[in-house]
């Protein structure tokens, strides 16, 4: 078994509230693995914490091989996070926007023409991200998420904002991702569409994660 994600009775406090309070996760390389829970379960502080963006109060977390604990940023050019916000720069085109976020990462300025070509951007790519429309933005950051090849890439209500073409490529590539060694998890709230492109399902309940069996599971119980 080879882990991407390890984590035991891992704590997060935000403003002193436990947002994930003990907290245990196994994820495998090459799973697409779907955070399901209500609002404020923990999902995104979850996500947070394996991306470096919060600290690790107590317990134990390692992502990529990386303990958490000892340095939290250390696996962050091996894995990409899509959240709300875009993370693009208003007066940067979307190829300067991708060309600055992919050499950041160590990748080739080549990457970032690919990227937009895959996400239907391409004839949009001298754009100020500021012009561009809330789903173009969307699939801007998506571009900008793909184009550093992460190995584990986390993906917070990965389809909100998208149309339905842009909805398709995430699909995609969601579906592709595990054939070239990525790990996925997806924080959803859609969950028909996201739990078709998961393998399995972990439910956050009250900052501890539960596993879910799956619908053929179900059945046959």
């Amino acid at each position: 078994m080879s882990l991407v994600v390890r984590l035991r009775s891992a704590v997060c406090l935000l403003d002193r509230y436990p947002a994930l309070a003990g907290a245990d996760l196994d994820v495998e390389r090459g799973d697409v693995l779907l955070l399901s829970g209500a609002n404020g379960a923990g999902k995104t502080t979850l996500l947070r914490l394996l991306a470096g963006l919060v600290s690790l109060q107590s317990g134990t977390a390692e992502v990529l091989g990386h303990d958490l604990a000892r340095d939290r940023r250390g696996a962050r050019r091996e894995l990409a996070l899509l959240g709300h916000e875009t993370a693009c720069y208003d007066d940067l085109t979307a190829r300067e926007n991708l060309r600055f976020a992919v050499e950041a990462a160590g990748k080739p300025a080549a990457d970032a023409d690919a990227a937009l070509e895959r996400v239907g951007l391409a004839r949009r790519a001298d754009v100020r991200h500021g012009r561009l429309s809330a789903g173009q933005r969307r699939r801007l950051a998506l571009a900008g998420a793909l184009a550093r090849q992460p190995r584990l890439l986390l993906l917070d209500e990965p389809h909100a904002g998208l149309d339905g073409e842009g909805r398709a490529v995430l699909d995609d590539a969601v579906r592709a991702a595990p054939m070239a060694g990525t790990t996925v998890i997806i924080a959803s709230h859609e969950l028909d569409r996201a739990r078709a492109l998961a393998t399995r399902e972990v439910e956050v309940v009250a900052g501890q994660c539960v596993a879910r069996p799956a619908e053929w599971e179900l059945a046959r119980a």
